[in-house]
């Protein structure tokens, strides 16, 4: 079944979730910060058919967000690297990861962001890289941007912050 592309849109949600929307993306993202490279390693680790894995790694370096690099010639085989863009992936997967434990984990958390010093486990939570605050409402909410088109400034402009 083909998806509706968000290519075209101008919203920066949609845009991203066309690169990393589909699960197995982020479970090889999240994979390849774990330090898997290779095709096979990817494969072990998921448990994903073959043609699944190939679209999905392709995509994924067709997006910017990891690198294909030969490692053999005899056979061809090629590893998965990380890219920066793929790098500027993780503080989602950690946000993600953070929201799940707090709300889809009653057993607990099995899988914690620590600090790589004391090992304390860390709360990861966005900030406004300019004023270190947190990024929480009603201080912050969504607004049109400098690009935004006739119908994204109407969108905002309409737009009722939730309380």
């Amino acid at each position: 079944m083909q998806h509706k592309s968000f290519e075209g849109m101008q919203c920066p949600i949609a845009r991203s979730l066309e690169r990393v929307g589909e699960w197995w993306s982020m479970l090889i993202l999240r994979d390849a910060f774990h330090g898997l490279t290779r095709f096979d390693q990817f494969q072990q680790s998921l448990q994903i058919a073959p043609n699944m894995l190939t679209r999905r790694l392709n995509a994924l370096v067709e997006s910017g967000l990891l690198e294909r690099r030969p490692y053999c010639e005899r056979p061809r085989r090629y590893e998965y690297v990380l890219t920066e863009r793929g790098r500027d992936f993780r503080p989602v997967l950690w946000s993600l990861l953070a929201w799940g434990n707090r709300h889809f984990a009653p057993e607990g958390a099995s899988v914690v962001v620590v600090d790589s010093e004391t090992g304390a486990v860390a709360d990861p939570v966005l900030v406004d890289r300019n004023s270190g605050r947190l990024l929480s409402e009603p201080a912050f909410r969504s607004a049109a941007g400098p690009a935004a088109d006739a119908y994204v400034k109407r969108r905002y402009a309409a737009a009722k912050p939730n309380s």
